[in-house]
């Protein structure tokens, strides 16, 4: 997706074209109050007071309308600069504009307007030369937004809009709209029944409906299981813990005000954890470990909540309860480099299994400049830093540092993704940490009898399994491997009368093989029955007639197939047992 903010170009158009339908707004509704029209990432906006009047998509083709026949009359953008005083002047009348001069400070003087034939606003600029410049564009979408973001402020009208330099690349970017739209993981997550929210449970704390469990327990296992190869230890702890323990491991400090706010219950104040290294730590902590215990790989399946703002909610990709497919190993220094290389394989392995292709990789490191943020032990630092670039230049992986983006105990690895639909975001991470075991006085005996301390890596491959699943919907459209589909395969008799019989008996034989089956029996027609197989995404559909149950057969299509293809019943079963084991992704 193009960000507006970031490109000069378009940010300058966009920015004129949000003064052009602020001029159409003007003349269509006189009475019209303007508070601010900014670029964002998907092009522009303008707050709008219209007093009573409520918008309606009737008035937004006017506004349409209107821009277009200004935008053709052409305009000159003039740019003019005035005093504070000269200001006020102009704008008396207007207290969203009065409320823009007053709080600017007298540096900025003197103010800047832009004027285009009969409308003067107030902006810094810059902008085209001339409103024709803007006639590419195209008004998306209209919704209610509180003055200055308060709820206590009244409720303006908000217009979205794009604009682009030529026709075809404004009908690029609306194709692309389009396909963002049907790639959208909560519309896919709503056809599909994998997930619901309701405001009565809380913002941003998603359910999963039968579907979307299936989904999720087919990759819990799925990782559980790669785990399991490697050595990894499961272990369950509880989703809230005692705020002392979150002082003891720096996160109070550093991490408060994303957390939800603690509660005292009997004396004691607890806090519902938004990560669960410390419990981790602790379980490290309840045994004596010698160096030939090490590496002790603690995995989870762990609940986690995190106070996100409202407006940052979205779907189950942003939310303020989660799972994390969430581990710590505790190694020894000389293990740093063996276990990080594991780290990474499994990740390349879980995205080559999963078909995961657009990504690269980031190494966060400190900012030695920030003596607050950063825990102050520079001999740490460089030691754990140096080791993860060795690890990544040995392996052969392309990366690109940042700086300031470690966490405060220690460098990170992160695997950004570039999802179909959005910005890229991280995905999976590997962070090497000295500083917490030390906070948790945690220790081993070496091969000379001394206590030593071990290092944790941290590491998430799916990060949350929430995100994964919304980011793995958009990429397939929802139409997942046969392995995680909630439903696999959908029987459709062509006659009931004479057909249902022999669907109940392959529909019974699936069923005891594990095989995730559903038979549609419905009085409709076979054609109405076989597109709905489609729209649901089920992978395969079986049709059975005369042929297939005289002959103990299935004819199988595929999802996004017209084509049909027949084989007995008894390997058909092997074909699907196969699939499901080796969790291949394409069908043939």
């Amino acid at each position: 997706m193009i960000n507006f903010k970031e490109e000069e170009r378009l940010n300058k158009l966009n920015h004129s074209c949000a003064h052009l339908m602020a001029q159409a707004i003007k003349h269509l509704f006189p009475n019209a109050k303007f508070w601010v029209g900014p670029v964002v990432e998907t092009g522009f906006y303008y707050d709008v007071d219209l007093g009573d009047k409520v918008l309606s998509d009737e008035d937004i083709e006017a506004i349409s309308k209107e821009m277009k026949k200004l935008a053709k009359d052409g305009k000159r953008i003039v740019r003019s600069e005035i005093s504070k005083n000269e200001a006020l002047e102009l704008f008396a009348g207007d207290e969203y504009k009065i409320d823009l001069i007053t709080r600017m400070d007298e540096e900025e003087e003197p103010i800047s307007i832009y004027s285009q034939g009969d409308f003067t606003d107030l902006c810094r600029g810059p902008h085209v030369d001339t409103v024709k410049e803007c006639k590419n564009f195209k008004l998306l979408k209209f919704s209610g937004a509180y003055w200055k973001g308060d709820v206590n402020n009244k409720v303006l009208q908000r217009i979205y809009g794009v604009c682009f330099p030529s026709e075809e690349e404004l009908d690029a970017y609306l194709q692309e709209l389009e396909e963002a739209k049907m790639r959208d993981h909560r519309r896919l997550g709503k056809d599909l029944g994998i997930f619901m929210t309701h405001d009565l449970v809380g913002k941003g704390l998603p359910m999963y409906l039968p579907n979307g469990y299936i989904v999720w327990e087919e990759l819990e296992n799925y990782i559980k299981m790669k785990e399991k190869k490697l050595g990894y230890k499961h272990v369950l702890t509880p989703p809230l813990g005692n705020v002392e323990l979150y002082k003891t491991s720096g996160h109070w400090d550093h991490y408060k005000d994303n957390m939800f706010p603690k509660m005292e219950v009997e004396g004691e104040e607890f806090v519902l954890r938004p990560m669960n290294c410390p419990h981790h730590m602790m379980i490290y902590a309840n045994d004596i470990h010698s160096y030939r215990d090490l590496p002790l790989r603690i995995g989870e399946i762990a609940r986690d909540c995190r106070f996100e703002a409202s407006g940052a909610l979205k779907g189950i990709e942003r939310v303020r309860s989660f799972c994390q497919n969430d581990a710590h190993l505790f190694v020894t220094p000389e293990q740093i480099e063996s276990e990080f290389t594991s780290v990474v394989n499994l990740i390349l392995d879980v995205y080559n299994d999963l078909g995961i292709k657009d990504y690269h990789f980031e190494l966060s490191l400190r900012d030695k400049n920030d003596k607050v943020k950063y825990h102050p032990d520079d001999e740490m630092w460089d030691m754990a830093e140096d080791t993860l670039r060795h690890v990544l230049d040995d392996i052969g992986i392309p990366y690109v540092e940042k700086i300031g983006e470690a966490a405060f105990y220690g460098p990170k690895l992160d695997v950004q993704v570039k999802p179909a639909v959005g910005n890229e975001y991280t995905l999976s991470t590997c962070q090497l940490d000295f500083c917490l075991p030390a906070k948790f006085a945690l220790t081993y005996v070496d091969s000379n009898g001394d206590k030593k301390s071990p290092v944790v890596l941290h590491r998430a491959v799916f990060g949350s399994i929430d995100r994964f699943i919304a980011y793995y919907l958009e990429e397939t459209k929802g139409a997942l491997p046969l392995w995680l589909s909630p439903i696999q395969i959908v029987i459709l008799p062509v006659n009931n009368e004479y057909h249902l019989e022999y669907a109940k008996k392959v529909y019974q034989t699936l069923l005891n093989e594990n095989i995730r089956v559903h038979l549609d029996s419905r009085e409709e027609k076979l054609s109405y029955r076989m597109r709905e197989a489609q729209t649901k995404k089920v992978p395969i559909s079986l049709v059975l007639g005369n042929n297939e149950r005289d002959e103990e057969s299935v004819t199988i299509r595929f999802f996004g197939s017209e084509e049909k293809k027949t084989m007995p019943l008894s390997e058909f079963i092997n074909y699907i047992k196969d699939k499901n084991d080796n969790r291949v992704r394409d069908l043939d």
